[in-house]
């Protein structure tokens, strides 16, 4: 095992900061300007965009002509992709959830949830059933005070419960659905299978904690990458299926819109994440959109 060093890099004002990078060749079009950023940016939150201009990573040199107004244009392109990827999984969560309790309680009851043997592996069970009692007990809404004062059961209804799951946790409760029909009129809704759906899931959970912890987004490469589809081929043909690319953003981009196209046809998702990239005019080959991406299915 190699052995471990101390930490001794020193403090660093920000004029010090500041000059540190100009060392390494960053250039900058108005210094009192990148110093005002750097009052309220943390350095090494900055540090991650900076990398892909770096021509030595043991050095930390930059490539010729590198600005800091190119590394904060596209941190500030990061930040309202994640806000504009945050409003349409908001969408998405809340219609996962509806068709989740819509289906099981249509099948099984107002309280399938509480029903074991409807559910595949009994300790993911009574993990996923242990969290959601935690979060309602804890809840002091008027629908929880509601049910706890006048009913017997733990828990209310499943239409009530799946308000109270997060986005992970409605990932956990689907995959562990016992039965495959079940699963699949979930998905149907969809027009996809439940395998899919179940990988969509996994990704978007990633995804949502991502953007709600601020994190970069836009060229980052996750360890796993979605089950591709091979139907609905408006799905199917926009995706890109190069090895290299598979696991960016782009691909749960398109997952993303194909999903807001079936909740809501009206709606302009694709029309602002168009004009963020058009405007900040950001490397989209580094988050796996292919050259021609606007001519896909998908985006037409």
């Amino acid at each position: 095992m190699k052995s471990k060093l101390p930490y001794n890099k020193p403090f660093l004002s920000i004029d010090e900061q500041l000059k540190q990078l100009k060392s390494r060749g960053m250039k900058f079009e108005n210094y009192d300007i990148a110093k005002h950023y750097f009052r309220h940016l943390n350095y090494y939150r900055l540090s991650a965009y900076w990398l892909p201009y770096e021509q030595d990573h043991t050095t930390h040199t930059f490539k010729k002509n590198t600005y800091f107004e190119e590394v904060l244009r596209d941190y500030t392109f990061d930040r309202e992709l994640r806000l504009l990827i945050l409003y349409a999984i908001e969408h998405i969560e809340v219609s996962i959830k509806t068709q989740m309790a819509y289906v099981l309680s249509k099948n099984y009851g107002s309280h399938a949830i509480l029903k074991p043997e409807l559910f595949a592996c009994p300790v993911n069970y009574a993990s996923n059933l242990n969290k959601l009692k935690n979060e309602y007990d804890r809840n002091d809404e008027t629908f929880s005070r509601h049910f706890k004062d006048k009913y017997i059961e733990k828990l209310p209804p499943i239409w009530v419960c799946v308000e109270l799951m997060t986005m992970g946790h409605i990932s956990y409760w689907f995959a562990n659905i016992k039965r495959r029909a079940d699963r699949n009129a979930i998905a149907k809704v969809y027009d996809i299978d439940e395998k899919i759906l179940k990988s969509f899931l996994h990704q978007l959970t990633i995804i949502r904690n991502i953007c709600a912890h601020h994190s970069r987004l836009w060229n980052r490469r996750f360890t796993f990458s979605i089950k591709l589809p091979n139907n609905p081929k408006e799905l199917s043909n926009s995706l890109n299926r190069d090895n290299s690319k598979i696991k960016n953003i782009y691909n749960m981009i398109v997952v993303i819109k194909y999903l807001m196209d079936k909740i809501n046809p009206t709606h302009q998702w694709d029309k602002r994440l168009k004009n963020l990239i058009h405007n900040k005019q950001v490397n989209t080959l580094a988050m796996g959109f292919p050259i021609h991406w606007e001519e896909l299915p998908v985006w037409k």
